[in-house]
This record gives structure tokens, sequence and C-alpha cells, in this order.
């Protein structure tokens, strides 16, 4: 797995297509003239080879070279599994 590139931990929102998952990587930014604080989530398409990931998991995805038109990103590890009760 290459490690240059941008790094980002999210959690998958979707995992319907094949060997790729959607990822939800969520900031906290400032608001420029008022300093409020706002959440700002982004989507993120990634490679899943073995398609591992499931909804509600928390991966760590590093940047690649474009893989299709959308996909820019690959699923480094899982970081933890959602909890099942």
């Amino acid at each position: 797995m290459p490690t240059k590139g941008k790094v980002r931990t999210g959690e998958v929102v979707s995992n319907k297509m094949q060997k790729t998952v959607v990822i939800a990587v969520d900031a906290l930014k400032h608001h420029p003239l008022y300093g409020k604080t706002m959440r700002k989530t982004v989507r993120y398409k990634a490679h899943d080879e073995k398609g591992e990931c499931g909804v509600g998991d928390r991966v760590t995805i590093v940047e690649v070279r474009p893989l299709s038109r959308e996909k820019r990103w690959q699923v480094a590890r899982i970081v933890s599994r959602k909890k099942t009760a």
C-alpha cells in the first residue's frame, strides 16, 4: 500500500458497489466571518479490493492514482468494526 499522498479517516456509508465503498469524512471548520464551528462532510469513493468493509465501519483511506472516473482513494485499513447489538 503506498504511503505517499493524503490520508483520511472516516466512516463507511455505502458498500453496495463491487470493490468500491463510500467513505464520509467529517471536518470541523470555523466560519470565516462569524467564527461559529461548522461540521463539513466530504464523501470519497474508495477502492476495497476484497470487499470486507461494512456500513458503519471506521476506515483509513490513502490517496492513489486515478482508478476510475471518481475513485482516487484506496482503503488502507479498517480501524474499527461497527458494533452490533
